[in-house]
């Protein structure tokens, strides 16, 4: 097992980062365990998930979790090695450890999430924060495409769907041991994927690759990861506010 995705911390840890700030939040990174394409871990939502969490923690005073591994990933099933568990599982795991946390006295929890097919994980949050209860869902569509200009990715969001040229670039900066020879020439587009529900990704692609990872860099990745925890300010903000408070800059 990668030590790196396990945090090191001590309960007297967690208890002198959380007694600097108003309310303390922690960050749960959530991945998949699917296929990458034959140049991509099956972790890698996982490891990218992981790599958000601790630019995060490196930043924030945040209360940083292990992640959970297995997600809802049934959309790639046509390939070895993936694995999935139900989104009612994936639902349940998410409540328990909210709850959990709240026992112990950290009422917020940021879900940092990995993996696109995880659509149940909006359901927890939206349904949590209409039980009063503080809970965020990270990073969104707007700040993975700030990350994006930011590190000067050149494929778009819609293009880079699947083991393209963020997931390669992040890999390469922070597990380029992971990363097999060969992604330079798996580029492969695919943007009308209306069907995908209904398809699988095996209806849109043969080598499991919708993207273009040949224009990945250890660079890119870099500047992603930095993109992503500087976005990352706002959400903290909105988690320790005062109730009912919407930081500056954010919509209300």
């Amino acid at each position: 097992m990668d030590v790196s995705l396990v945090p090191a911390d001590t309960s007297a840890d967690v208890r002198a980062r959380g007694g600097g700030v108003p309310r303390q939040v922690a960050v749960l990174p959530v991945g998949s365990f699917e296929q990458h394409g034959p140049y991509l871990p099956l972790a890698t939502d996982t490891l990218v998930a992981c790599a958000v969490a601790r630019e995060i923690a490196a930043a924030y005073p945040v209360h940083l979790l292990p992640p959970v591994t297995i997600g809802c990933s049934h959309e790639h099933a046509d390939w070895p090695g993936t694995v999935s568990i139900s989104s009612v599982t994936l639902y349940a795991v998410i409540r328990d450890i909210a709850d959990s946390l709240r026992r112990s006295g950290v009422d917020a929890l940021v879900v940092v999430n990995g993996h696109g097919g995880n659509h149940v994980l909006g359901n927890v949050v939206q349904e949590s924060t209409a039980r009063g209860e503080r809970m965020a869902l990270f990073p969104a569509a707007e700040d993975w495409e700030a990350a994006r200009k930011r590190a000067e990715v050149t494929t778009s969001l819609l293009t880079d769907m699947h083991a393209g040229e963020i997931e390669t670039s992040i890999l390469l900066h922070t597990h380029p041991e992971y990363v097999r020879p060969g992604f330079e020439a798996a580029d492969f587009v695919a943007d009308d994927r209306r069907h995908l529900l209904s398809l699988g990704m095996s209806g849109y692609t043969e080598s499991g690759v919708i993207g273009r990872p040949s224009l990945g860099s250890a660079e890119k990745g870099r500047k992603l990861l930095a993109g992503l925890a500087d976005s990352f300010g706002m959400c903290f903000a909105l988690l320790t506010a005062g109730s009912g408070t919407v930081p500056d800059g954010e919509p209300g």
